[in-house]
């Protein structure tokens, strides 16, 4: 079964994420949106988008979305399929939280590595 086929997003928080996402717009050119991050989208070899996509995201520190993680910071892996692979995990003994999400965006779950900190899984919407 393959487990991570890729980096999915990356989340982490601030004290004031309006002026850091400014400071990244600014600085390094990344394209913040108007929901307040960037989409960087895959491509082939030839340069070609080839339907993947990485999310990067600054939040409001203090938030609980990384909870029960206390690091201010959460990497969401891409899957393959999400169910078979979380159930393994929990086989394997690892801290599996009970929550999933089902949405247009795909389907999520979460586990706690063993250092504390939560772990986003997502399995893209088909075709995707």
């Amino acid at each position: 079964m393959k487990r991570v086929t890729g980096i999915g997003g990356i989340f982490f928080n601030a004290q004031d994420p309006v002026a850091l996402r400014a400071w990244y717009k600014q600085h390094l050119g990344v394209d913040v949106l108007d929901w307040g991050g960037a989409a960087f989208t895959w491509s082939d070899e030839a340069r070609q988008p080839d339907g993947g996509v990485t999310i990067w995201s600054i939040g409001q520190a203090g938030s609980d979305h990384f909870a029960p993680g206390k690091a201010n910071f959460m990497i969401n892996y891409r899957v393959a399929d999400l169910d078979a692979l979380l159930q393994a995990l929990r086989e394997e003994g690892c801290n599996v939280l009970d929550k999933t999400d089902d949405s247009e965006f795909g389907k999520f779950g979460w586990v706690v590595d063993p250092e504390g900190n939560k772990v986003e899984l997502w399995e893209p919407p088909a075709g995707q």
